[in-house]
């Protein structure tokens, strides 16, 4: 069954500017919380202590708070975590304490209130762990955008590189912007979505951009933008029906599949959306707009002469 006709003739990139301010917009908007608010970094990438915690019934986190103040541990975040019984408490490190006992402590200052309480899970990360973490997680998606530039270079043209790295710089910046405006949870789990976020934007760039360098050489009496778009609504079926089945996954992940997963799949998800809107307008206007011509694209000639001459 069809379910996206092959034959649509949306023009995408006649609404290209609009789209630019759209994406300038969110950009702008994610690079300024990420300066003034910030990440809501988990213990992957601070260092603490984690525990999560369960009670017989719903957990009053007023008094969690209290408790902890009163042992000292002024600092401590405390949340529901899942369902009102669970409760997730974290506390940033501190030089010279071992974690091991401050988990400890903060258990034996639940259990005087409540003696039912029951550990779930518990993480240990020293701050200077933390800190590799985060270098080591910035350097991963500089490296993995490099590496994506020479790849696009080789296969395709400079123009089209410049183009799908544009595109996965945006994805990326308002992907991290997201998290920051809505103070969501950032760890590992998410670094890692955002780097196959990366992999998939950048597939779905690579499909679009074959079938404009395959329409370049077939269709040499139309201009650029007219062949980026047919090539665009062409591919549009594939591109919306892989997103949308991407996504039915990722929701299910989201809503059943629990806390643990709930910042991966949330990642995923924007990214995803934000990916296939750029494979369609980001990374092709970019192109357009380096003047990519049918020229660019063409196979280069070979110099029969200069090889007749060769020894």
């Amino acid at each position: 069954m069809q379910l996206i006709s092959t034959q649509t003739t949306i023009d995408f990139l006649g609404k290209r500017r609009i789209a630019a301010i759209l994406s300038a917009v969110l950009i702008v908007v994610s690079i300024v919380s990420l300066f003034t608010r910030g990440l809501n970094l988990g213990i992957d990438f601070t260092g603490g202590v984690l525990l999560e915690v369960s009670y017989s019934a719903p957990a009053e986190l007023t008094e969690i708070r209290s408790r902890l103040t009163a042992g000292g541990f002024d600092n401590a975040l405390v949340q529901n975590f899942g369902t009102a019984t669970d409760v997730l408490i974290r506390v940033l490190p501190e030089e010279g304490v071992d974690s091991g006992q401050v988990g400890d402590q903060i258990l034996a200052l639940l259990a005087d209130g409540d003696a039912g309480v029951e550990l779930r899970r518990a993480e240990f990360v020293g701050p200077q762990v933390g800190k590799e973490l985060t270098e080591r997680g910035g350097l991963a998606m500089l490296f993995a955008v490099i590496m994506i530039l020479i790849y696009i270079m080789i296969r395709f043209q400079w123009k089209f590189a410049v183009g799908s790295v544009v595109a996965l710089v945006h994805d990326v910046i308002i992907t991290i912007g997201m998290f920051s405006i809505f103070a969501l949870p950032f760890d590992l789990s998410v670094l890692a979505a955002i780097l196959a976020v990366i992999g998939y934007s950048l597939n779905d760039t690579i499909v679009v951009f074959d079938r404009i360098r395959e329409n370049f050489r077939l269709i040499k009496q139309q201009g650029a933008e007219s062949i980026m778009n047919e090539s665009i609504n062409q591919m549009l079926g594939r591109t919306v029906i892989t997103s949308m089945t991407t996504l039915f996954v990722l929701m299910a992940l989201l809503f059943l599949g629990g806390e643990a997963v709930r910042g991966f799949s949330m990642a995923l998800i924007i990214g995803i959306v934000i990916g296939t809107y750029s494979s369609i307008y980001t990374a092709s206007a970019s192109a357009l707009a380096l003047d990519v011509t049918t020229e660019d694209l063409l196979p280069k000639k070979i110099d029969k002469e200069a090889i007749d001459d060769m020894p």
